[in-house]
């Protein structure tokens, strides 16, 4: 009965998956989890997150970050809009939080969820540089990123249920290998790669974003240099889930032709 419900359980996976496309770079994903659900589960991670961490009471900052935001939403409903994908974007329900922290970090929930921490703000510097992180961010929950993560995690779940029973008249030992290889070879040979992807993927269209929105994209070079500088010594970039500080500003180099030309002063 134990094999029926693993191959039960893949069957499923295979049946509910669907292949999207990302915007503007044209690539092929695999997503297994309706968008809504998604979407859903996001708001409440959301909202629960509101309720333990505090709202900044920096009231130009906060101001600073809702206006870019606006601008970085309105210019993505337009390009979605002009390529007959608004359906992609269509339940996004955009907000945009300052939190009280020192981090040097931000985030967007699937569904337009979007929290700057205060402490990313000296990296900005101007309203340009929150407009990188403000069309990074965003990008990911228009790619999908989320979803694609979390299908990516269950078919490696799947695929560890097939392969440990197929093991299961082996040795303890030669299980427990086993399993330690699968484990480390989906980390490193799929789950950082694909997040490494995601996070270059988010910058191209993040650039694009920001062009549109009358931000010029070259300040995300110099945006890029300034984290480095802060951010201290990194792990090697196939330990990590981004690209090292060297090629992600390298990437963003070769990206700025395209993206010059959605800009307009």
């Amino acid at each position: 009965m134990k094999i029926i419900r693993v191959f039960t359980v893949i069957g499923i996976l295979f049946i509910t998956m669907q292949c999207a496309t990302v915007p503007i770079t044209g690539r092929k994903q695999l997503l297994i989890y309706p968008e809504g659900e998604v979407m859903q589960m996001s708001l409440t991670s959301y909202q629960a997150f509101l309720k333990e961490n505090k709202l900044s009471t920096d009231v130009k900052n906060t101001q600073r970050v809702k206006e870019v935001g606006k601008r970085i939403a309105a210019a993505v409903e337009s390009y979605m809009k002009s390529k007959g994908l608004e359906d992609r974007i269509a339940d996004f329900k955009w907000e945009f939080n300052l939190v009280q922290s020192p981090e040097m970090n931000a985030w967007c929930m699937p569904g337009g969820k979007v929290v700057f921490y205060e402490g990313i703000l000296p990296v900005c510097k101007t309203d340009a540089g929150i407009a990188v992180v403000m069309g990074h961010e965003i990008a990911h929950a228009v790619a999908r990123h989320g979803n694609e993560r979390m299908s990516q995690q269950a078919l490696l779940q799947a695929g560890s249920m097939a392969a440990a029973y197929a093991m299961k008249n082996k040795s303890e030992t030669t299980q427990v290998l086993l399993g330690t290889a699968i484990g480390i070879g989906g980390n490193y040979g799929v789950i950082l790669p694909f997040s490494r992807k995601h996070e270059s993927e988010a910058d191209r269209l993040g650039l694009i974003f920001m062009a549109i929105a009358g931000y010029n994209p070259q300040e995300a070079v110099d945006f890029w240099k300034r984290m480095a500088s802060a951010s201290g010594q990194k792990p090697a970039e196939f330990m990590s889930t981004h690209p090292s500080d060297e090629h992600r500003i390298a990437d963003l180099e070769k990206e700025l032709p395209e993206a010059m030309k959605y800009y307009v002063k």
